[in-house]
């Protein structure tokens, strides 16, 4: 074995393996591997002018080129927090773009302050085949959707299954113009790194929820996007004061305890009036002038009651929200859907009975094939 190289093995990220990223910071920000810290080899100037040299006198060239760059103080303060990284998580792997020049220079230079660290075989690139790899075999496993109004709580139904896959959580979006979510999006790659690596520990039958390919900014990819359209489906119904509870809870509560952790009291409000009072004009060709502009009206009064001690304030625009929005919508895109796929419509907590048991079958037939005849 090559104690210099590992292969590019999935277990490494399902071990929670922290990974050494030496790309430059706009490939990281374009997407990491999970568990991945960016402590790059050479900044994103540094790597535009040794690209510049290398298409314009070659690779000798560039090697030169980025050794002048990366010298004296420079490299010893990028070996300084590789070795940081490595005191601190004694295990880490380093990685580049495809496991080539980069991450071999920040190993011979690791190797020559005394630290002797092994890189993936193949890099960042092997290591993304792998997972999409990943994510088109899950579009054959078996497959449970999970449908209903907004508010049904479905994510919450998904959450509570040892086989749900949260595509809303990998997406860092609740899927809705109100969904966005205070911290930045991942990127495509990042996202379909989260999924990746969730499917990794779910071999068997899957359960996800009702979604359009597009989730925020992220699309889920086509053929597992397509695996969902034919699934069978369940389909959560509740009445709609149980509903307009939850998206108040989704919309208000959770949404003001995550901006005031991050951003405090003063600013953080402000970004959340900004977010929902922008997610409400963005409906303004489906609402309608006047409608829109009704319920902006009950929006900031809603603003201004929370702001005196009345958070429920806001149920005056979700409810007309709920039933003059996203109900008709929903049951538009109902009628497109073929009611012999449904495999039970209920309430809640049937439709998670109904989940766990569709697993459990499942699962149950799955282990009778692989026994011996």
């Amino acid at each position: 074995m090559n104690p210099t190289l590992v292969e590019p093995d999935l277990a490494l990220l399902q071990q929670g393996r922290v990974l050494i990223d030496v790309r430059a910071p706009v490939e990281f920000a374009q997407g990491g591997l999970p568990g991945a810290v960016n402590l790059p080899l050479m900044d994103d100037e540094e790597r535009r002018l040794v690209g510049i040299e290398y298409k314009q006198r070659g690779q000798q060239a560039a090697i030169s080129l980025g050794q002048r760059l990366v010298s004296g103080g420079i490299r010893a303060a990028r070996i300084d927090a590789w070795r940081r990284t490595l005191e601190a998580h004694p295990d880490a792997i380093v990685y580049c773009f495809r496991g080539g020049l980069r991450s071999q220079i920040a190993q011979q230079w690791l190797a020559e302050s005394g630290v002797e660290r092994p890189r993936i075989r193949g890099g960042w690139k092997a290591m993304r085949q792998a997972l999409c790899a990943r994510i088109d075999a899950a579009a054959e496993q078996p497959l449970l959707v999970v449908g209903g109004l907004t508010g049904c709580a479905k994510t919450a139904l998904i959450l509570a299954l040892p086989n749900g896959l949260d595509l809303e959580g990998c997406a860092r979006h609740k899927g809705s113009a109100f969904g966005r979510h205070p911290l930045p999006a991942p990127s495509q790659i990042d996202f379909e790194h989260a999924m990746g690596l969730r499917l990794l520990s779910l071999p068997g039958p899957l359960v996800v929820e009702d979604e359009s390919r597009h989730i925020g900014a992220a699309n889920v990819p086509l053929a597992f996007w397509r695996a969902m359209e034919r699934a069978p489906r369940v389909r959560v119904e509740m009445p709609l004061d149980w509903r307009l509870a939850q998206i108040h809870k989704d919309y208000i509560d959770d949404l003001w305890t995550i901006y005031r952790h991050q951003f405090g009291e003063w600013l953080g409000w402000a970004l959340m009036r900004k977010q929902l009072t922008t997610a409400l004009s963005r409906l303004r060709k489906r609402l309608g002038h006047a409608r829109l502009a009704r319920l902006q009206r009950l929006q900031q009064l809603a603003f201004r009651e929370h702001e005196r001690g009345n958070p429920q304030a806001h149920e005056a625009w979700l409810a007309p929200l709920l039933t003059e929005y996203y109900d008709p919508m929903y049951r538009y895109q109902l009628e497109k859907r073929d009611p012999g796929r449904f495999l039970h419509v209920g309430d809640w907590e049937s439709c998670l009975e109904v989940a766990r048991a569709w697993s459990t079958e499942i699962s149950r037939r799955q282990t009778g094939q692989l026994q011996p005849a």
